[in-house]
């Protein structure tokens, strides 16, 4: 591990930042702000970081992620750690997956190994189609490109529409296509419908359909092809456990199990919060927690004429997930670290997460971490991870969906399925199991309406219709978050936490230092586990 750093000099002026929440964005946002010499306090609800990334760990020994399971394009969260003098690699192990994940395709009762080797998947494509093998490398160039032209346009602010004016944009329009869909721009690559899903299905980190979800996040698969996907040692929470650390470090204080009450405000300024009865007084705020279930109580409405709470409830938001934590004993060196089943009628499932309706025959994601880290169960035995996609709460009220009744149904569904996997008979093996359904992520984890993927990422829902990271009509008052532009999942969530904080330290006059500065490349010492 790192040598503690070296906290910056106190100062009687040091801007007082409070930052709500201490999931990815706000560790990073405190990390960012406490090394540019601001007084940083982290106010979480919860006795441990993470949010949605932590990492639990049971009495018997097994290791859970709570929400995501890999890490992808490693970049950002490397810049990060190396502007504030901490290595990544110093803190924390990532390994790197190969093959990427299984895919098993239920129509066709057929499955791939999807790899980053251009070889091996141009023969894994041929398995589906061999004609579609030729596109492989194409595809890659051409997503390579439009990650290049759009990536400046993700490390900004986007607060006004005329930002779409900007030649920077302008010039990624041929490329971006934002008139068409995933779907349809991968078939300019891929003729089969199957290779077409093989490429696509990553939508769902955005609670998204391929059929629907803006072509730009054609770089969804992209990045994993080109950049990997990666295992953190002992769960994903390692990464969060270590920005605590290093914002320890510098000086930062972190309250946990301090739920904050509401703010206070200045007519339009924010000048403190209240938690645990207590008033802290600040110069800003950077809010962390989710968009939808802590905005409301948390400003007054009228100072947020463009969110308001009618807005707010009326956003179109992603699906939620049904979870199975699985302690099993046994181990399962057959199965693929990721492995997706998707299911035979996969756009029919699709419209009924769109709708509302649980699906009959769900495609779903299965963790299998032990067969390349140990440490996640007892000697023996396994820690399974199963994710479903299903209707959120809202969504789901206006088919009748009760989660306290459907729950048990689902699970016994969800179950039996995992037998096209070669599963069958794994319930008499199971030592340990926890469930999770949209209830439990509004109600445990504050998520609004049980959206684990937060607003959903349509064009009108996107960067300046999304909300912005300097929280528009209040001042002092700042975003970040899967909420928040640019967008969720992790690496995007770590650049919105850049951005959050070069408002901030422009705002309030915090010395520009490393933080601001983006370097680029992956580091060498990251190698592959096979």
């Amino acid at each position: 591990m790192n040598a503690p750093l070296a906290a910056p000099a106190l100062k009687a002026s040091r801007p007082r930042i409070a930052v709500i929440g201490a999931g990815p964005g706000g560790l990073a946002a405190a990390m960012l702000l406490a090394a540019q010499g601001a007084q940083v306090t982290l106010f979480e609800r919860d006795r441990v970081v993470g949010g949605r990334s932590r990492t639990q760990v049971t009495p018997e020994g097994y290791r859970f992620d709570l929400g995501p399971t890999f890490f992808l394009y490693p970049r950002v969260i490397q810049e990060i750690f190396e502007s504030v003098g901490a290595r990544l690699e110093d803190e924390v192990r990532l390994m790197r997956v190969d093959p990427l994940y299984r895919l098993y395709f239920e129509g066709a009762a057929a499955s791939i190994d999807a790899t980053a080797d251009p070889v091996r998947m141009e023969a894994e494509i041929a398995k589906l189609c061999p004609e579609d093998a030729k596109g492989f490398r194409p595809f890659i160039e051409e997503n390579r490109a439009k990650l290049n032209v759009f990536r400046p346009v993700l490390e900004k602010p986007f607060e006004s529409i005329f930002r779409f004016l900007h030649p920077e944009l302008l010039r990624s329009l041929p490329l971006l296509r934002p008139h068409s869909t995933v779907d349809r721009d991968l078939a300019r690559h891929f003729s089969h419908p199957l290779v077409r899903l093989a490429f696509s299905f990553q939508t769902k980190y955005l609670g998204m359909s391929p059929f629907r979800c803006p072509s730009l996040f054609t770089i969804l698969s992209f990045l994993e092809y080109e950049h990997g996907i990666w295992h953190i040692e002992g769960g994903c929470c390692g990464i969060s456990e270590a920005m605590a650390r290093v914002a320890r470090n510098l000086g930062a204080e972190i309250r946990l199990e301090t739920p904050v009450e509401r703010m206070t405000f200045d007519g339009k300024r924010v000048t403190g919060l209240l938690a645990k009865g207590r008033h802290h007084a600040v110069d800003a705020v950077v809010m962390n927690a989710d968009f939808a279930h802590a905005m409301p109580g948390l400003v007054p409405e009228a100072l947020r004429p463009r969110w308001d709470d009618r807005r707010i409830e009326t956003a179109r938001y992603s699906c939620s997930t049904f979870m199975l934590y699985l302690g099993v004993e046994g181990r399962y060196p057959e199965l693929a670290h990721h492995t997706v089943m998707l299911s035979e009628g996969y756009e029919r499932n699709i419209r009924q997460l769109e709708t509302g309706i649980l699906p009959d025959e769900p495609s779903l994601y299965l963790h299998n971490p032990t067969v390349i880290d140990p440490s996640m169960a007892p000697p023996g035995h396994s820690a399974l991870y199963l994710l479903v996609p299903v209707p959120n709460l809202r969504d789901g009220a206006k088919h009748g969906l009760d989660w306290t009744r459907d729950a048990p149904a689902f699970r016994r569904l969800v179950l039996d399925r995992l037998g096209k996997l070669g599963l069958g008979g794994l319930e008499e093996r199971i030592r340990y199991e926890r469930m999770l359904t949209p209830l439990d992520w509004r109600d445990q984890y504050a998520v609004g309406h049980g959206a684990t993927f937060n607003l959903s990422h349509d064009l009108r829902q996107m960067l300046c219709f999304r909300p912005q990271n300097r929280f528009g009509g209040v001042q002092g008052l700042y975003l970040v978050g899967g909420g928040t532009h640019p967008g969720s999942g992790l690496p995007v969530i770590y650049e919105g936490a850049r951005i959050t904080t070069r408002l901030v330290a422009e705002d309030l006059g915090l010395r520009p230092g490393l933080a601001a500065t983006s370097k680029g490349g992956l580091a060498p010492a990251l190698q592959p586990v096979r």
